[in-house]
């Protein structure tokens, strides 16, 4: 009987496992990042998005409702790295887009490297490379699960956007060289040479086509009733425009702006961007091999927009349904092309944007400018009060203050007692709300708030000696447009769509971080997240 037993339960257990379903194998993954997209793009435009772009993720995917950032500072670079590492600036060291480095004594730029060379025009704006990112990207994991087999293509208009996601190993990353160019190129990180479908797309001179239309609404003006008026004193001005206004005459103003640069900050920049990303679809024939491919996207004309025309714009509106409209066209490529079933896919944004605050001034919400050339004298009156010095400070930047080490040490000073001065006395200043040394940031754990998204984008090696954090709703910059950096929500609640195999169709309203994408996606291709990976996979979103 015993032995009876035992042959029973061992033909259901080898049975289970004979049995066992295997998960489809995913022929390209596709990660989407738009660039300064609030959360609430989803919802406040939601009745007017058609059913084959934003929509069919919703509907067919599962949405993270209440999905953050949990680091300082929200830009562009930082967020595409934190993406696509699953780690914030502590560990992947890409700390801003720009930066003062405290060892070259001088403001360097994430991707810049003049150890390689253009490829594709005589300009130097492809002297680039992702040697700063210290860690590995998920397509990095890939890659090396692969025997560095399969394709990693990134692209987007903005190098570090093309660059950051595609990671070291990368095919190829593409972005956008504006000007008097006009052109798609690359570094010699990367190849030699444009493929023939680059240069094929170049040649077609497509991109005069999108800047020979004035940008008019999609819709009737009158019908953009999630926007402010049109007309108003929150919105910047392009050259040789009188009012903020639609329509705004492209082929008459592109002159004035940046000639084939101003494409960037019009919504066909995102059409050229979609056009671009359909022709790496088919030149490189993705998702086509026995290996898995990776395709990083970034839409970059959002950011732009979003910078000159605030959150409550009309442009910003007609700008999301045109981008819908990209996307919808964007997926049936997919599905044509690869197979829908085939792919995998996330949709994210590197960070949201607050609203101007000018305009939030004007309706009694609290809202400020901060005055850094002030804040500078201030600083160095402190420094002559306190040491006797007004050489102790080396650069002030990103709300960090860099101190001069040879200095302190000439005057026999101890650093960390200059720093915690400094502290100590800068959140007198009018615009500052909390400051903390790097000393502190080193010993203290912060598990929860806003200090802990600081300590999250502080990196011992290369940030400054004391971090600042402004009051909410505060920008550096003039009273039109708006920005973001910060680490209150209204930039960092981002939206999180995973869709197509490996995930299921729901919702959640758990707060999940923007780390969690990079294991999420390792977790259904079964490989090895990136090395410095400090995300949880989200489970709940996985089929099973």
């Amino acid at each position: 009987m015993k032995k009876l037993l035992f042959l029973l339960s061992a033909f259901v257990l080898f049975g289970c496992q004979v049995n066992k379903k295997t998960p489809k194998k995913t022929k390209l993954i596709v990660g989407i990042v738009i660039d300064q997209m609030r959360y609430d793009y989803l919802t406040r435009f939601a009745n007017r998005y058609s059913e084959n772009g934003f929509q069919r993720l919703l509907d067919e995917g599962f949405s993270l409702e209440n999905a953050h950032y949990n680091l300082i500072p929200t830009f562009t670079a930082v967020g595409h790295a934190s993406i696509f590492t699953g780690t914030t600036p502590a560990e992947h060291g890409i700390i801003s887009n720009d930066w003062y480095d405290k060892f070259e004594k001088k403001e360097i730029y994430c991707v810049d490297d003049s150890q390689y060379q253009t490829i594709g025009n005589e300009s130097r704006d492809g002297e680039k490379s992702p040697y700063r990112m210290l860690t590995t990207t998920i397509a990095d994991q890939l890659h090396l699960a692969q025997n560095m087999k399969g394709k990693t293509i990134g692209i987007a208009i903005k190098d570090r956007a093309a660059i950051l996601p595609a990671g070291h190993t990368a095919n190829g990353a593409y972005w956008f060289s504006g000007g008097k160019y006009g052109q798609w190129i690359s570094s010699s990180f990367y190849l030699d040479a444009l493929p023939n479908w680059v240069n094929e797309f170049n040649n077609s001179k497509k991109v005069d086509s999108y800047l020979s239309s004035p940008w008019e609404t999609l819709y009737d003006l009158n019908t953009y009733t999630q926007s402010i008026a049109d007309n108003n004193d929150f919105e910047s001005l392009n050259k040789g425009e009188q009012t903020p206004t639609f329509p705004h005459d492209v082929p008459r103003l592109k002159t004035e702006n940046g000639n084939y640069s101003m494409i960037k900050a019009i919504p066909a920049g995102n059409t050229m961007t979609v056009d671009f990303a359909k022709a790496t679809i088919i030149g490189e024939q993705l998702g086509k091999s026995e290996f898995t491919d990776f395709l990083t996207i970034s839409f970059s004309s959002t950011d732009y927009i979003g910078h000159q025309y605030g959150p409550a714009s009309v442009e910003i509106e007609d700008t999301y349904l045109r981008l819908d409209k990209d996307l919808a066209n964007l997926f049936q490529t997919l599905d044509t092309e690869v197979g829908k079933g085939n792919y995998s896919l996330f949709l994210t944004a590197d960070h949201a944007a607050v609203h101007v605050p000018a305009y939030l001034q004007s309706l009694k919400i609290p809202a400020h400018y901060f005055q850094q050339k002030k804040f500078k004298t201030f600083l160095s009156t402190l420094t002559k009060k306190y040491f006797h010095s007004d050489q102790l400070i080396e650069n002030i930047s990103n709300y960090q203050i860099f101190l001069n080490q040879d200095e302190i040490e000439s005057l026999g000073l101890n650093k960390n007692t200059v720093a915690q001065k400094l502290a100590d006395e800068a959140i007198n200043f009018d615009g500052i709300y909390k400051a903390v040394t790097a000393r502190s940031l080193q010993t203290t754990h912060f598990s929860e708030g806003i200090l802990s998204s600081l300590q999250n984008g502080y990196n011992q090696k290369f940030s400054g000696d004391v971090l600042l954090i402004p009051y909410p709703a505060t920008l550096s910059r003039g009273r039109t447009g708006t920005s973001h950096g910060s680490g209150y929500s209204y930039d960092t609640h981002v939206p999180i769509i995973f869709y197509g195999n490996g995930f299921k169709k729901g919702t959640s309203t758990k707060r999940y971080k923007i780390v969690d994408i990079a294991p999420t996606i390792a977790n259904v291709l079964q490989i090895e997240a990136p090395n410095s990976t400090s995300g949880e996979v989200v489970s709940e979103a996985l089929q099973k």
